[in-house]
């Protein structure tokens, strides 16, 4: 970064805020397993903090993307605490609204309902940001005729778990890839691995931005939630009557 004295002091003072929150979980009477989750709240923001700093060239992006990557968390748990699991849908929408991009204009969402646990959610949230935000900054949505559409489907994973196979295409311009790591490319390719078991497929193709991801439906990463049959779908009494014998 250019500005090293200015970004030391931030990241100490954010350091100490990190260790004083700490602190607080272990006084408060909390149950393990809000404590545990808090803490793996605390932990990953750090991770955030840290890799923000040493992927970003000079400190006014540094606290542009670092504020936008804290508030993606921190939507995903409240979420968490509310209901305790997050509709997949729901965190694309988020993403999207984050940067003033709206279903239905400049993007379509498509997939079955799928709630995921915290720890999934947020890094879900976090890939999601990166996504949107590189689309705004470099890729189709940054210009008036950028589209985006998410959609994912869930493969029976026979004696495995269910596949789920999550697509951002983006449409609408010409994109190049990037000549160096950044922090979202390491959350997509790196992160998600890590801790998801997933693999991600980055590609750059003539008319836009194409990124495959495939997790593992674990129970500890989340479910499909059948969806109920429509009223008009559903058969009736009169409808057998009238089809006779």
């Amino acid at each position: 970064m250019t500005e090293p004295d200015d970004s030391a002091a931030r990241l100490a003072a954010l350091e100490s805020d990190n260790a004083r929150l700490r602190r607080l979980l272990d006084k408060v009477g909390l149950h393990d397993g809000l404590r545990h989750g808090l803490r793996d709240t605390v932990a990953m923001l750090r991770a955030v903090i840290h890799q923000s700093a040493e992927t970003t060239e000079n400190i006014a992006t540094y606290v542009t993307h670092l504020d936008g990557r804290l508030e993606a968390l921190m939507r995903a748990r409240t979420a968490i605490d509310a209901v305790g699991e997050v509709s997949l849908h729901t965190m694309v929408s988020d993403a999207l609204q984050l940067h003033l991009v709206r279903e239905g204009d400049g993007a379509t969402i498509s997939g079955p309902r799928i709630l995921l646990r915290q720890k999934a959610a947020q890094l879900m949230a976090l890939a999601l940001y990166e996504l949107a935000s590189n689309a705004i900054e470099h890729g189709e949505l940054g210009g008036a005729l950028g589209r985006v559409a998410v959609a994912w489907t869930v493969a029976d994973g026979g004696s495995a778990e269910p596949l789920l196979t999550l697509e951002w295409k983006e449409t609408g311009a010409t994109v190049t890839p990037p000549t160096r790591t950044g922090f979202g490319t390491r959350v997509l390719e790196r992160t998600l691995a890590y801790e998801l078991e997933a693999q991600t497929v980055l590609a750059y193709e003539p008319n836009g931005l194409r990124c495959t991801i495939r997790i593992p439906l674990s129970a500890r990463i989340g479910h499909v939630v059948a969806e109920a049959p429509s009223p008009l779908d559903a058969s009736s009494p009169l409808d057998e009557l009238l089809e006779g014998p």
